[in-house]
């Protein structure tokens, strides 16, 4: 399949439920997948939290993991699928949510580092 990008979820939109979603991280970093990859235009990745909340209940360290994660997985499934790890749209105006922290999602896909 040729993906045009990935598509960011928190797990407090509504229309996530248990479904609508390829991969979940959850807080403390680990990527978890579905069965199947569902979309065949975009690959969704749900952040596990609430990012409408101005001081969500995640720790500090436990966001930069999910980051972390987050940014890995986007780079590692790029690569897999050769699609541009630059293009990470959110899934609607409230989702990932108003304080998603995007300039902490960091990728480099030059380099590699992370």
């Amino acid at each position: 399949m040729h993906y045009k990008g990935f598509i960011l979820h928190h797990s407090h939109c509504s229309s996530i439920n248990g479904k609508g979603f390829d991969f979940w991280v959850d807080p403390e970093g680990q990527a978890h997948a579905a069965p199947l990859l569902t979309d065949p235009d975009y690959i969704h990745i749900c952040l596990e939290g609430n990012f409408n909340d101005r001081h969500p209940a995640a720790t500090e360290s436990g966001r930069k993991k999910q980051l972390f994660a987050a940014g890995k997985l986007i780079l590692e499934l790029a690569a897999r699928y050769q699609i541009s790890p630059l293009i990470i749209e959110p899934h609607g105006i409230s989702c990932p949510g108003t304080f998603f922290p995007w300039n902490e999602l960091v990728i480099y896909p030059s380099d590699g580092y992370h």
